[in-house]
C-alpha cells in the first residue's frame, strides 16, 4: 500500500527531470559547464581541452548550451557548435542590433575576469535568433564561455 505513492512519486520525479533536461539550459548549468571546461584544459592542455570543447558530442555540448574559447584578441579557439569558426578572429562581430559582442567580451574578459554579457545570437537548437546572456571566465591568455538562450 504504501509503495504506491512512493513509486508514483519517484516515476513523476524521475519524468519531470527528463522534461527539464529536454528544454534550455540553465545559468547555473552555463556555470558549471564553463568550470568543468577550464579545469578540463587545466589538467589535459590546452589542444586536447579545445579538441574536446570543439566535439559536438562531446562533454561540453548539451541541448542549446556549449563552450567557446576566445583568445583575448578574439580570435576562436575552440567552439562546440560551429568548428568552421575555429582560427578566425571575430574580434569586429556584431548581434543583430550591432553591437560589438566579441570586442566586449574581450574587453570584459580582460578587466573583469569573470562576467555574465548580454547579446542577441543564433539558438543551434530552434536556428532563431535569440536574446543570449554568456558567462565567461578568464583563462590565462582567453576567456572560456557558456551561454543560456533567455
Amino acid at each position: 500500500m504504501y509503495l504506491r505513492p512512493l513509486i508514483a512519486a519517484a516515476a513523476a520525479a524521475a519524468c519531470f527531470c527528463a522534461v527539464a533536461k529536454d528544454g534550455n539550459a540553465t545559468a547555473d548549468e552555463a556555470t558549471t559547464m564553463v568550470k568543468k571546461g577550464i579545469a578540463f584544459i587545466k589538467s589535459n592542455g590546452k589542444d586536447k581541452g579545445y579538441a574536446e570543447i570543439s566535439n559536438k558530442a562531446g562533454q561540453f555540448t548539451d541541448r542549446d548550451l556549449y563552450l567557446v574559447v576566445y583568445g583575448l584578441d578574439g580570435t576562436v579557439r575552440a567552439h562546440g557548435a560551429n568548428e568552421k569558426m575555429i582560427g578566425k578572429n571575430l574580434i569586429e562581430l556584431k548581434d543583430v542590433d550591432g553591437k560589438p559582442f566579441v570586442k566586449e567580451r574581450v574587453e570584459l574578459a580582460q578587466s573583469k575576469g569573470t562576467f555574465w554579457q548580454d547579446y542577441k545570437f543564433t539558438n543551434p537548437v530552434s536556428k532563431k535568433i535569440e536574446p543570449k546572456s554568456m558567462y565567461c571566465e578568464r583563462l590565462e591568455d582567453s576567456a572560456v564561455c557558456g551561454g543560456i538562450y533567455k
